[in-house]
């Protein structure tokens, strides 16, 4: 009896989107470690006039990063605007399927470039075939629709930060192997193929997942009406500000703007990050930057255990504040980082980093009714997509040319966008306040109205 019982269990498990989340996000480690240290190898012997060979290096990595992610953000606009379509019209595992369909592309290319010593420019075209499959610009939203629309309005911030937490734990996995893996080889099998091949088998599993035993719940439009609060709650809930009738497109575009202005500032500093641990002073090794990324991932649990822990007692909104102070500090303290020990040190400061983009998200999406969630999920990051248009060359070509007198430059300018980042919230912090303040006197007001209106009747 308990037999049955533990497999229909474990069936029930398996429908859903976290197995997706957890296979897709091991492969996609495995695939990021082998593409650096790809593009590392490549790169080692590229000269620059008036650059030692290090910088030329550096210069050589950092020009390749830029085009490549440039491509991936570019590529997906149109195909995941048409995906999100079909998401709201009904067919929600287009936005998971197709993508996946890509990830799977570009991780052969990687291996064909790896076994047959073809040029490093090849995974452009690799990259062009991931962007038309929508890849991560249409697969995220399609993860946290299915998430959200799962939810309700209540727990929605809960359970997006727990998608993120199994996103950052599979992320945490592959990062502490990845290092050894790409180390293994055979006679006939060189340095870094087996990594890739596992990364490639990974994502194949996830891609058959999604199509054969992806199961999609079915809400309706009527029921987001009733989920549609505005911002935030009370931790006990006892006070629950309610949604104007319409959208209220002040909320939606300070959202907007704390987001874009965040990911401009995060997206900057990864983007460079992964190339400063492997220059002098640190030259990291390939155990060291699986190592370097598993401090990352941990990131994704120490967030989520932020959220459980201070949504007892504050809003939505400060948890938003909370997240994007505490990477402030860190990536300023990377900054200075000349040894291993500091880099690690400068991570512990960003222990609630990811907070505010999934508490985004979850605010975004109670403002809007189920039939326009997915839309409107994709179009935020669609937004995140052309803010990284603007930062990567901007962050790329400030690092190259303060390499030789201040390389953590770029760090110091994320804390500030970070900084400028929470001016939107705080202006809904404080908007928030006045609304309390108001519903508090409407309430002070009626209760005093209703003994005067009592006596006014025992009068007459």
């Amino acid at each position: 009896m308990v037999l049955p019982n533990l497999c229909q269990t474990a069936f029930t498990v398996l429908r859903q989107v976290e197995p997706i989340i957890v296979l897709e996000m091991l492969g996609s480690t495995l695939f990021d470690t082998a593409l650096a240290l790809v593009v590392k190898d490549r790169c080692a012997n590229a000269t620059y006039p008036d650059l030692s060979r290090e910088d030329s290096q550096q210069k050589a990595m950092t020009d390749f990063f830029m085009a490549y992610n440039l491509i991936i953000r570019l590529a997906p606009i149109i195909p995941a605007l048409l995906l999100a379509k079909l998401s709201d019209r009904g067919r929600r595992k287009a936005p998971i399927v197709v993508p996946l369909g890509g990830y799977v592309l570009s991780r052969l290319g990687l291996l064909l470039v790896v076994i047959f010593r073809l040029p490093v420019e090849v995974m452009f075209g690799a990259a062009v075939l991931f962007g038309l499959s929508g890849g991560f610009c249409a697969y995220w939203p399609g993860v946290m629709t299915l998430a959200s629309l799962g939810s309700t309005a209540t727990d929605r911030s809960k359970v997006m930060m727990r998608v993120e937490l199994l996103y950052g734990l599979a992320g945490l996995v592959g990062s502490l192997v990845s290092g050894h893996l790409f180390l293994l080889y055979t006679a006939s099998l060189g340095e870094g193929i087996i990594l890739l091949i596992v990364s490639l088998l990974l994502h194949l599993l996830c891609l058959l997942h999604s199509i054969f035993l992806l199961q999609v719940k079915h809400v309706s439009d009527r029921e987001p009406e009733e989920n549609c609060h505005l911002l935030s709650h009370t931790p006990d809930n006892t006070a629950v500000v309610e949604a104007p009738a319409g959208i209220n497109m002040v909320n939606v575009v300070m959202l907007f703007m704390a987001a874009i202005l965040y990911d401009f500032a995060v997206g900057g500093a990864i983007e460079i990050l992964g190339v400063f641990v492997m220059k002098e002073p640190l030259s990291w090794s390939a155990t060291q930057i699986g190592y370097g990324n598993a401090a990352g991932c941990t990131i994704f649990l120490t967030s989520f255990l932020g959220v459980i822990l201070f949504r007892r007692c504050i809003s939505d909104v400060m948890l938003i504040l909370i997240g994007m102070i505490s990477f402030a500090s860190g990536i300023y303290f990377m900054s200075f980082v000349t040894a291993t020990y500091m880099f690690y040190l400068a991570r512990s400061l960003t222990l609630f980093a990811l907070i505010p983009m999934p508490t985004i998200r979850s605010l975004l999406s109670q403002q809007v009714p189920a039939s326009s969630c997915g839309t409107t999920l994709t179009f935020l990051q669609l937004a995140l997509k052309f803010a990284g248009l603007a930062y990567i060359p901007a962050f790329t070509k400030i690092y190259q040319r303060t390499l030789d007198w201040f390389p953590g430059f770029v760090f110091t300018l994320a804390s500030i966008f970070t900084v400028l980042g929470m001016i939107p919230i705080r202006y809904l912090v404080s908007r928030f306040i006045r609304t309390i303040k108001f519903l508090a006197v409407s309430v002070c007001l009626s209760i005093h109205k209703a003994p005067l209106e009592k006596s006014h009747k025992n009068l007459t």
